[in-house]
């Protein structure tokens, strides 16, 4: 069962949502909670702390919904918030959506539309939080892999489970945040952070729709890895998305002057699988290694904003699903020969 916070002064919704979601409600599919205001709702998530997502109107007594906005991403990224105003302008959406709002919907509402669009918001919450805990669970293991742990989780048996490595047929991509250096060094910290983190999280949506997994995030660029069916396929779709998604995104506020982009490589081949660090220091991460790794790096390194570069063996493979431009040769670091290189269009 979803729980969702419903905030809006004008009580009449209450009884429109609980007459449009009454059979949802009966199966516990859903349950609703409402507020008056922004200081209720906080209240209201002190006493419901599992309410996953948060439905709020903009203009309300004591404290509007943008303002909700600004006090829900500092105490909860994992809650995501979905705008539902009459006022729908271009300047209250660009601020609800730097404010950290998921979607934004305008009044009067259509249900059918409000329905998918918390079906789509529940989804991403859910994927959020299955990636925490599996990061969570991981980072236990990459922390407290030593002998006491291991014999309390099974003994030999876990640990070899743990610090197994294998040699696997994946796909590897690396995508850059362009010209985010240029950020870091004008604006402080937290404006820093909180934008960066922004385009991550539109970055993971979209590589999670493609049963991807972030491997790492490395500075203002993410390495993500694809396995199984059609991991190839998968990446390449993941990237366009993140590529849209990244080009739909309002410039931030005002006093930042900055167009995000993206630069990206992608390679598909063996790599190694395993547990890579210090036994002594009891810090080891799972991750990939090996040339197709450094290659797919290498590919980004030579890529444009807003291209999507690849090799000729990966264009061998896709170039009947996808449209792509030969590039040209390029020569890649620490590579002999000079690599024919495709940019993927579309």
């Amino acid at each position: 069962m979803t729980k969702i916070l419903v905030v809006d002064d004008e009580t009449d919704l209450e009884v429109l949502i609980k007459q449009k979601f009454r059979k949802k409600i009966r199966e516990n599919k859903y349950e609703f909670v409402f507020a008056i205001n922004g200081v209720h709702a906080l209240e209201q998530l002190e006493q419901h702390d599992d309410v996953a997502v948060v439905l709020s109107d903009i203009n309300m007594p004591e404290m509007d919904g943008l303002t909700l906005l600004t006090k829900l991403s500092e105490q909860n990224q994992l809650l995501k918030s979905v705008i539902v105003s009459a006022y729908g302008d271009m300047e209250n959406i660009r601020t609800a959506m730097n404010r950290g709002a998921f979607d934004f919907i305008t009044k009067p509402i259509n249900f059918d539309d409000l329905e998918l669009t918390m079906e789509k918001t529940i989804k991403h919450v859910n994927q959020m939080r299955q990636t925490m805990q599996a990061v969570k669970e991981n980072n236990i293991l990459k922390m407290y892999v030593d002998e006491t742990v291991l014999n309390f989780m099974g003994g030999r048996e876990f640990e070899s489970s743990v610090m197994a490595n294998e040699t696997i047929e994946a796909t590897v991509a690396f995508i850059d945040i362009c010209g985010f250096t240029q950020i870091s060094e004008n604006e402080s910290a937290d404006k820093v952070v909180q934008l960066l983190n922004s385009y991550f999280d539109v970055m993971v949506k979209e590589i999670l729709e493609q049963e991807g997994f972030i491997d790492k995030f490395i500075g203002d660029a993410v390495m993500a890895v694809f396995k199984g069916e059609y991991h190839l396929d998968r990446a390449i779709d993941a990237c366009l998305a993140v590529r849209q998604s990244i080009e739909q995104l309002p410039q931030p506020e005002d006093s930042i002057d900055f167009k995000p982009d993206v630069s990206i490589g992608i390679n598909s081949g063996e790599m190694i699988s395993g547990n890579i660090g210090s036994g002594q220091l009891l810090r080891l991460d799972y991750t990939v290694i090996g040339d197709t790794v450094n290659t797919a790096q290498r590919l980004e390194s030579v890529a444009e904003p807003g291209q999507i570069i690849i090799n000729q063996s990966a264009y061998d493979k896709i170039k009947e699903s996808f449209k792509c431009r030969k590039v040209g040769e390029k020569n890649l670091k620490h590579k002999g020969e000079p690599a024919v290189i495709y940019e993927v269009l579309e």
